[in-house]
Formats: C-alpha cells, sequence, structure tokens
C-alpha cells in the first residue's frame, strides 16, 4: 500500500489523481492534500478518504475544521503547507499546484527522502538543477506527470540515455493554433480558455495558448533526461494522440502513444515501477483514430516557445524571471486587465529589462523571483485596457 499525499487536490491534475486513488484502493491510500479556494471535493474526501492531514487556504475554514474533525490535523497559511509535507507520512508526494508556491514543499519533501511524482512546472523550470542536485543527494526518484514527459520517460525504459539523439514533444497547438497574429488581437478570456483537446486549470489552459507551456515542458524536459537544448525539439501533433517521441542515434524513433487523458500518466506515475489496470474507456484504439499528423512550429508565430529555449540556455536568473513575468502578465490577462496578445509583451520586456546574471543561488531565486513580478507589474501598464 503506497501512501499518497497531494498537493492541489481540488485543481485539475489533483481531482484526477484521486479518481486514480478510488480506482486502485488495494495500491494507494490518500493520506493528506492541500486545497485552494475550491472546496467541492473536500466533503467527499472526509468521508472516503483515511485524510490524517489537510491544507487548507482559509484560516477560517480550518478552524471550522479542527472542531468538527478532531482526529485530522488542519493547516492554512502558504508557510504552514511545509509543515504538512514535513509532518504527513507518506510515500509519494503529488504536487499538482501551480505557480511558483511549488518550489518549496518539493524540497521539503524531497530532504525527508519521499519520492515526487511532479506536475508542477514551475519547479524545475526555476530551479532545477538545486531539486536534481537534493535529489541526486537524498536518492529520490523524480516522476514526472506531464503526458510529454511522461511519455519521453517510458520511451527511454530499457534504452541507454547516450544513444539518445533527440526528444520532440508534441503539441496540440493550444487555442488559438490557427490563427494568425491579426486574429489575436481582440480575443477574449473566454475564447483562450477553450482548449481543442484537454480539460486544464485556467493558468495553463491560457499557457498553452501562448505556448509558454511548451517553453516551460522544453526547460523542464532539459533538467529531467539530462539533455542540451539543441537535442529538444517540439511539433504540432493536433489529435493529441503521440504524447512524444525518442529517435536514437540508430534512427530508431520510440513513441507512446495513448488517449488524451491525463489519468493514464498520472497512474503511471503513481505505480511506477508497476504498470496498473487502467479503465477501458481510455484505451486507445488506432483502428478508430484519425490520421496522425505533425507540423514545424513557427517560432515566430510563438515567440514565448522561442523565448523559453534562449532563458533555458542562459540559465542564471532569467528561468525565475521568465515565470515570475508570466504569472503575473495571465493574471492580468484572466482579470481581463490587459489584451491577450500583451502577455508575450510582457513577459520578454521583463527578461530584456532585467539585468541577466548568471550564477544564482537558490536563496537567490526567490529573489529574482519577486523583481520579476515587480518589473513585470510595471509593464504591464503599459497594456492595461
Amino acid at each position: 500500500m503506497k501512501k499518497i499525499l497531494v498537493l492541489g487536490i481540488s485543481g485539475s491534475i489533483g481531482r484526477q489523481t484521486w479518481q486514480v486513488i478510488r480506482q486502485h484502493p488495494e495500491e494507494f491510500q490518500l493520506v493528506g492534500a492541500s486545497f485552494g479556494d475550491n472546496l467541492e471535493l473536500l466533503p467527499e474526501l472526509l468521508k472516503e478518504a483515511h485524510l490524517t492531514h489537510i491544507w487548507v487556504k482559509s484560516n477560517d475554514t480550518r478552524l471550522a475544521l479542527k472542531v468538527q474533525y478532531p482526529k485530522i490535523r488542519f493547516y492554512s497559511g502558504e508557510e504552514y503547507m511545509i509543515d504538512m509535507v514535513l509532518d504527513t507520512e507518506y510515500d509519494l508526494l503529488v504536487n499538482a499546484l501551480v505557480n511558483f508556491i511549488g518550489l518549496k514543499p518539493t524540497l521539503a519533501a524531497i530532504e525527508r527522502k519521499k519520492n515526487i511524482a511532479l506536475a508542477n512546472k514551475e519547479t524545475l523550470v526555476v530551479a532545477g538543477q538545486f531539486v536534481l542536485e537534493a535529489c541526486q543527494r537524498q536518492q529520490v526518484s523524480l516522476l514526472p506527470i506531464d503526458s510529454e514527459h511522461s511519455a519521453i520517460f517510458q520511451c527511454l525504459q530499457g534504452n541507454q540515455r547516450q544513444d539518445v539523439k533527440s526528444i520532440t514533444l508534441t503539441t496540440s497547438g493550444g487555442s488559438f493554433r490557427d490563427k494568425s497574429r491579426a486574429e489575436l488581437k481582440d480575443v477574449t478570456v473566454k475564447e483562450a480558455l477553450q482548449h481543442p483537446n484537454w480539460s486544464m486549470g485556467c493558468k495553463i489552459t491560457i499557457d498553452s495558448a501562448t505556448m509558454m507551456n511548451k517553453g516551460f515542458e522544453v526547460i523542464e524536459a532539459h533538467w529531467l533526461f539530462g539533455l542540451p537544448f539543441k537535442q529538444i525539439k517540439v511539433a504540432i501533433h493536433r489529435q493529441a494522440i503521440v504524447h512524444s517521441f525518442v529517435t536514437y542515434q540508430d534512427n530508431c524513433t520510440i513513441a507512446q502513444l495513448a488517449t488524451a487523458d491525463m489519468r493514464v500518466p498520472i497512474q503511471f506515475a503513481l505505480s511506477w515501477p508497476k504498470r496498473l489496470e487502467a479503465p477501458s474507456h481510455s484505451e486507445l484504439d488506432l483502428t478508430k483514430t484519425p490520421p496522425l499528423t505533425f507540423e514545424a512550429v513557427d517560432y515566430d508565430r510563438f515567440p514565448l516557445l522561442a523565448l523559453a529555449y534562449r532563458v533555458g540556455e542562459k540559465k542564471g536568473n532569467l528561468p525565475a524571471v521568465m515565470n515570475a513575468a508570466n504569472e503575473v502578465a495571465v493574471s492580468y490577462f484572466l482579470a481581463e486587465k490587459i489584451p491577450f496578445l500583451a502577455i508575450e509583451d510582457i513577459v520578454i520586456k521583463t527578461c530584456d529589462t532585467i539585468a541577466y546574471s548568471p550564477e544564482v543561488s537558490l536563496q537567490d531565486i526567490y529573489t529574482w523571483d519577486g523583481e520579476g513580478r515587480r518589473v513585470a507589474a510595471e509593464i504591464a501598464k503599459e497594456f492595461l485596457l
């Protein structure tokens, strides 16, 4: 029985993680979880799961739950999420948080020698070097939940890393893959949130529309698989059936195919190194799938993807600055304060404005995150509607 602690259980990945746990009660036990603003799932978990530790955003909610469920330890406040990670007895941490808040809990769990199933992109984007060093020092496994990185991870099984010629991350192209830049000028938040293949949270859906999400995944792949950026490629694959592929030195390519169902990579991360039976509705029938197509990416059309390659290559303070600026810009767009294309302008201009620092410590990451947010918020004033 593998004990699971899920951070961000009320989000898209978190809810689907709970579904996987419920489908395999003989394999997994949910022992702790953190909630954001959405508490819709909480009554079900309190009724069905054997929870010992729960983090909620509101202190008032914490106090009310503490009286109602005295045997469960409740937490609130961002700093106390770390305490939950340190106090709970678990085997695997599923980090399904969104944004920079996911870094500290990941590092805390690694120091406890707990394996990590990672869906929080920012952890590796802003601090990949430090996270990987901590994993190696504590002999912790870092298991990817993203469908693309899970696919690469699976395609590498049984092969030598030095034999890899390149890896290719696939992308559906996001909400606006068929729109010209001129057509993007006046798109609405509602339009941007209509992803053609996946059901995801608002922040990640917007990142998919700008391709910042794929840029993050390129940087993640660099750290997860130890490959230089010139060996990491991106291809548009509209059908979302081939989730990524690896080409080896002998020019043979191995791909991972599955339905567009996030429970597939989630279950693989939870069960690794085993494979468990999955619900029949997620089975892929290739005789009924549409033709599979692949297209080259136009980096002029998606400048944030091009920026991610540049930032990833340079490292230093730039990844933290880029991520911080993107979080600010996306939050402004979701609040309908800026137009869609201003997201790109704010992120790129922030990265160009802040002086490049090639050498950073882990503590510096937090400093540069703050500076990135400050500068991005200032630049955003130029684009307010």
